[in-house]
């Protein structure tokens, strides 16, 4: 088990990582060929940019701290560790940098095991750096964030990210939408879920979900929200987010009834 002391030194390392890799992804965008741009599958697109950000993120950490192995989304390491595992979107908001769109990110977060223990998600269009370790808080640019105080869905802003494949339960999901549109303050898709957990932690949000998403996704994030007093669970209120591909995460006061409105879509 890695001493407090150790996993400050390494949150400090890695936000440094994250801000240095997030400055060559804005710099490359300002002369972006989008003629260069890969297709994983449909709708899923990489760039040579996704590509050389996860290299030069590897590189650094393995570094950093060499007994970690590597969860990647582009596979650039695919390396694991029985312990400790880096988790990496090199660029989350793959299609906004593509298209331009300002709101992408890069997010890193360190597991122990099946336990998140570190997380950073770096905004690179406004500079901001949301992070936090495991009892230490979350913060972003030094300072302390909470999660809102919002008492219920009536009172709240939800964010969300559409599907761009496997469209079997877009009839649901689309139900789900309807009934938040009534019944919230509205409904945001900003294109970077690691974005939408670190808004959800700033209090920007009070709740965000979405299905089909990846470890990389939403590891960083997912930490950094339950330690700005919000709560993250899987759509039946259990701890597989992770992995379980799908992602409820709240202030903490709407979890329970965000949950309810969620089932009795999913369940019908």
């Amino acid at each position: 088990m890695l001493s407090q002391e150790k996993l400050q030194q390494l949150l400090e390392q890695t936000q440094e990582v994250a801000k240095t890799v997030g400055a060559f992804i804005r710099k490359e965008r300002q002369h972006f060929d989008v003629k260069k741009v890969e297709h994983k599958g449909f709708n899923d697109l990489v760039s040579y940019v996704d590509k050389e950000a996860e290299r030069r993120i590897v590189a650094q950490l393995t570094q950093i701290f060499p007994e970690a192995g590597f969860i990647t989304e582009e596979g650039t390491n695919t390396t694991q560790s029985e312990v400790y595992n880096w988790v990496i979107d090199p660029l989350d908001g793959t299609t906004n940098f593509i298209h331009g769109v300002p709101v992408f990110s890069v997010s890193i977060a360190l597991m122990e095991r099946e336990e998140v223990i570190l997380g950073v998600v770096y905004e690179i269009n406004l500079h901001e750096c949301f992070y936090a370790i495991k009892g230490g808080g979350a913060f972003c640019n030094e300072t302390p964030i909470q999660v809102s105080q919002a008492p219920n869905l009536a009172a709240s802003l939800i964010a969300t990210g559409f599907p761009y494949y496997n469209f079997e339960l877009i009839d649901k999901y689309l139900a789900a939408l309807k009934s938040l549109m009534q019944s919230t303050h509205g409904l945001r898709r900003f294109g970077s879920a690691a974005v939408d957990l670190a808004y959800v932690a700033m209090g920007r949000m009070e709740g965000f979900f979405e299905y089909n998403l990846n470890s990389y996704d939403v590891a960083a994030g997912s930490l950094i929200v339950k330690e700005a007093g919000g709560k993250v669970t899987d759509f039946a209120g259990e701890s597989n987010y992770i992995f379980g591909r799908q992602i409820v995460a709240t202030n903490s006061r709407i979890h329970d009834e965000f949950l309810k409105e969620l089932d009795r879509i999913w369940s019908a």
